[in-house]
């Protein structure tokens, strides 16, 4: 997130901020490991447990689930609690598959835990779960777990003895005491895979994709996500005719989600907003509250659109999402709000399928250079600027998908916080 000014090419101007490098896969391979590679790959079904709880991080959560998905595994997402609904941390709220006291009797080729406080410890504390994935471990079948979770479960649990793993650093101390630390942002050591926190959980996923399903499919899910494939130091944020953003101490930003909308890109935008303190209204684009995002993430809204649109923003900002896209492209509401929120000169944003189904059609994006998902790209009039990661035109942002999720919402923190602010969300979540 470090700024720096490049000598500019046109009357625009390009800022670049410096993320760290991301290290590859740090593996311990043994025997054992590569006969459990082999049993697994062998299988015709992949069944994955991802458990969740009230204060699970929903970033952690809905990312494995989503990319899990994309490979084609059967993910049971599971409640802890006594009820399918949990509220993650920064207000998330995602509804289970099941209980877990339904999952007792599965098989599951791996499972994986999400972080988040008070959440890790709440799967911890389930002695249900605990079974479950103690029998998973000793039946020889990968397991795995991230941010938190390594050392306040696996840890406590006495799954990791004798292994390699990390975890989010707060946590590296607890975590030394049941296992040998590494800073690795994902850490594979035998049928254990472990990760750092947030900024680390979609390589992390494909990891996991990778030992399910195999490196091709790994590849194969991964290039759709817009991930860096040369994992560089930087990312780039092209700002064409800058200007200061302003509004209120606590900016007031309006999130739609619909069924079909992208439930990652959906996460990432509520959670990184609602981490910079931000008043974020999700709303959902139809007469329900919960939603069935595009990966089957059950994902329930604050209210319905019509209540928020008696509400003003000073962002209105768009996940994309085929169907979503398309659902938010066909609400006349919300069209009208995007149409007032220009009219007004006031901030709006889409990433993925929405800058070129919602606002292109729609004459919000005449004048400005915008990016989208890639093969959405042709329905820009401008196309000059489809290959950046994210791209601010005065008040208008855009980006392209999944991957430049994180990107794109601090972007926006930026934009209306400041980069100290951006930068400061950007280390807790470990993406700079």
């Amino acid at each position: 997130m470090a700024l720096r000014h490049l000598t500019p090419l046109s009357p625009f101007t390009t800022l670049t901020r410096r993320l760290p490098s991301f290290p590859t896969l740090s593996s311990t391979t043994s025997r054992r490991y590569n006969r459990f590679s082999f049993s697994v790959m062998a299988s015709a079904s992949r069944k994955v447990l991802v458990p969740i709880a009230n204060g699970t991080e929903p970033m952690e959560a809905v990312i494995t689930i989503d990319v899990l998905r994309r490979a084609g595994a059967d993910v049971t997402v599971a409640s802890v609690e006594k009820q399918l609904r949990v509220d993650a941390c920064h207000g998330v709220k995602i509804v289970a598959d099941a209980l877990i006291s339904d999952c007792v009797d599965t098989v599951f080729d791996l499972i994986s835990l999400p972080g988040g406080m008070p959440g890790a410890s709440t799967l911890k504390d389930n002695n249900t779960l605990e079974n479950i994935v103690k029998k998973q471990a000793s039946e020889g079948r990968l397991y795995a777990a991230i941010c938190a979770s390594p050392a306040v479960a696996l840890g406590s649990w006495g799954l990791l003895k004798g292994l390699k793993a990390t975890c989010y650093p707060a946590f590296m101390e607890q975590l030394s005491s049941s296992a040998t630390t590494v800073d690795s942002r994902v850490q594979q050591d035998g049928k254990v895979i472990t990760s750092r926190g947030p900024g680390t959980t979609m390589e992390y996923s494909v990891t996991l994709v990778e030992q399910l399903f195999g490196k091709e499919k790994a590849n194969e899910v991964s290039g759709p996500l817009l991930m860096n494939p040369k994992q560089t130091d930087q990312f780039i944020v092209t700002e064409l005719n800058k200007l200061q953003w302003t509004c209120a101490s606590t900016p007031k930003i309006l999130v739609p989600i619909a069924d079909g909308s992208e439930e990652m890109e959906a996460v990432m935008i509520i959670d990184v907003l609602r981490r910079a303190k931000a008043e974020v209204v999700v709303a959902s684009v139809g007469d329900n509250l919960e939603i069935v995002a595009s990966r089957k993430v059950k994902l329930v809204a604050d209210m319905l659109l019509d209540e928020a649109a008696k509400l003003s923003y000073d962002l209105i900002v768009l996940p994309g999402g085929l169907g979503g896209a398309q659902a938010f492209a066909k609400s006349e509401t919300l069209v009208n709000l995007l149409k007032k929120q220009r009219e007004l000169e006031k901030y709006y944003g889409a990433i993925c399928a929405s800058p070129a189904l919602v606002l292109e059609p729609h004459g919000l994006l005449e004048g400005k250079k915008a990016t989208a998902f890639p093969a959405m790209c042709e329905k820009l009039t401008d196309k000059s600027e489809v290959e950046s990661r994210v791209v601010v035109d005065g008040k208008v942002v855009t980006s392209r998908g999944p991957g430049t999720s994180l990107e794109f919402s601090l972007a926006i923190v930026e934009k209306l916080l400041g980069r100290e602010k951006a930068l400061e969300i950007g280390k807790a979540m470990l993406v700079v």
